[in-house]
């Protein structure tokens, strides 16, 4: 076999089934995370949800005590399932972007993947779900002080959203990549670039002396729905490249 030949058989080696069948993973599963985050909205409706977030760690325990699914929520567990179900999808996108742009593609993907393990890493959602429990069950002040003090640490550890902008950055780097090539519509690129540079912002505006303010709120909530168009865009891309 010739050179070329070669060259055009390793090619042509990612179309196989393998990489079809991750193209329709990655479609359904970002179409999925999409549901999700209109889940998200949804369940922010909820009279108890509405509360403003406790703000001493009994108040928490007691809240995961009374509410524990939205005390999972509020600790950032709609946040955990939303980057798992994104693994398969950035790992498609980049099967199909890699032919025009494989660097830059292959850093977005990076970016998502050490960004996804800081954020699952620093997670203190079900440690404090279980601290609530055992402070239900303890029976001595002595236990109940350890685990106050226990839970004090993880709310201090768990305030920071670490990894959650790498993860972002990561987008914006795929979806410029899409804006680039010919694969993605234009349409699908711009909705990536908008969400993902508004919620860098409101990142940015959560770590700084502003807080969460109306206009961070605006934000936020721009770039939530920038980044279900996006995902709704992306999965019916994805499951059309898998048929194909």
């Amino acid at each position: 076999m010739s050179q070329s030949g070669l060259n055009e058989t390793v090619d042509a080696e990612p179309a196989g089934s393998g990489w079809k069948s991750l193209d329709k993973l990655g479609g359904a599963a970002v179409l999925l995370a999409a549901v999700l985050s209109l889940t998200e909205i949804g369940i922010s409706f909820l009279p108890a949800a509405r509360m403003p977030p406790p703000e001493s760690v009994t108040g928490w325990f007691s809240f995961f005590q009374n509410h524990w699914f939205l005390g999972l929520r509020d600790l950032g567990l709609l946040n955990i399932f939303g980057a798992a179900l994104l693994a398969p999808t950035f790992l498609a996108i980049y099967s199909a972007l890699r032919r025009e742009n494989q660097a830059f593609a292959a850093l977005g993907t990076i970016l998502f993947f050490v960004g996804m393990a800081v954020y699952l890493a620093s997670s203190r959602a079900f440690p404090m779900l279980s601290l609530s429990r055992e402070y239900a069950s303890a029976t001595t002040d002595a236990q109940r002080s350890l685990l106050l003090a226990a839970g004090q640490t993880m709310l201090a550890e768990g305030e920071g959203r670490a990894g959650i902008p790498l993860i972002e950055l990561a987008g914006l780097v795929i979806s410029v990549v899409m804006l680039r090539g010919k694969i993605f519509s234009k349409v699908t690129a711009y909705a990536g670039i908008l969400g993902y540079v508004l919620l860098l912002i409101f990142e940015i505006i959560l770590a700084s002396a502003w807080g969460l303010t109306v206009p961070g709120l605006v934000i936020a909530g721009t770039g939530g729905v920038a980044l279900i168009t996006w995902d709704i865009l992306v999965g019916r891309k994805l499951l059309q490249l898998g048929r194909l």
